[in-house]
């Protein structure tokens, strides 16, 4: 048997019945979510992100995370907070939620170890603030009954800077950070992929820190170029990375561009 393993930034749920209809039909095992939103009930079911009072832009789902959990009740949910601020509904009201990393896992995947870290600065509780927010990443060590081994899976929301996306000091103690975490959850021999978005280049120093769990990309490999949608238009177009360990047997990797469910393209691998 084959496992599905898929890797989205939700940009918030912005583009959000096309999402929700995706992350339902999709029939992965293993969803890696960033950009996700978590608010107590009270909280309206979207809001107006950046303070600019923008009805015009699309509006936030503070309510993602709850909503994906109720649809996918078979899963396993997981939701990490990197930080907690305000957004708004109006010029004057300001809701309170928190922004973070998502893992949904299938019941029949039992989890035999795992962790979350910031890979960048630490949970910031009073605002967003200016970027860079804090990040964070979370690694999971499944059993697989089909092939009677371990899998590890972990995925990190990458550091953010405005007009960059090449390395930086920050940047690659990140990759530091996210290698060292993947080495605390596996043991030797165990399947791993690595995935999310990194914000990177595909000459980052990442990918050699990375290559030290042995580990190789997905995405440049295979010719893609592009793991963004029509809602972004800036270039570069990479932003978005898989990494699988050598002894993984890819069935079909693919980047699709549809449908468009977020700004960026999801990540979907079939391997044994």
């Amino acid at each position: 048997m084959s496992i599905r393993i898929v890797s989205l930034n939700c940009w918030g749920g912005r583009v959000h019945e096309p999402l929700l209809e995706f992350l339902r039909n999709v029939d992965a095992d293993i969803l890696c979510l960033q950009e996700m939103y978590s608010a107590p009930p009270d909280v309206p079911s979207s809001l107006i992100l950046n303070y600019n009072f923008s009805t015009k832009s699309p509006l936030v789902h503070p309510h993602l995370f709850s909503e994906i959990q109720a649809m996918l009740w078979d899963y396993q949910a997981f939701f990490y907070p990197a930080a907690q601020g305000h957004l708004n509904d109006s010029i004057t009201t300001t809701h309170k939620v928190r922004y973070g990393l998502a893992t949904f896992i299938r019941n029949s995947l039992p989890i035999i170890g795992e962790e979350v870290r910031f890979v960048y600065g630490t949970y910031r509780s009073a605002a967003f603030g200016n970027p860079p927010l804090p990040r964070n990443a979370h690694c999971v060590r499944l059993w697989r009954h089909d092939t009677n081994k371990p899998l590890v899976v972990a995925h990190m929301h990458g550091l953010w800077l405005p007009n960059k996306k090449g390395d930086t000091p920050e940047r690659k103690s990140q990759a530091t950070a996210l290698a060292d975490l993947v080495r605390s959850v596996m043991q030797q021999n165990d399947d791993i992929i690595v995935c999310g978005d990194f914000n990177v280049l595909p000459t980052s120093v990442t990918f050699d820190i990375l290559a030290n769990l042995g580990l190789r990309d997905l995405v440049v490999t295979r010719g893609y170029t592009d793991t963004r949608t029509s809602y972004y238009k800036k270039n570069p177009r990479y932003a978005d990375y898989m990494l699988a360990s050598g002894g993984l047997q890819v069935l079909n990797f693919d980047v699709p561009t549809e449908p468009e469910v977020s700004d960026h393209r999801p990540l979907v691998l079939d391997c044994m």
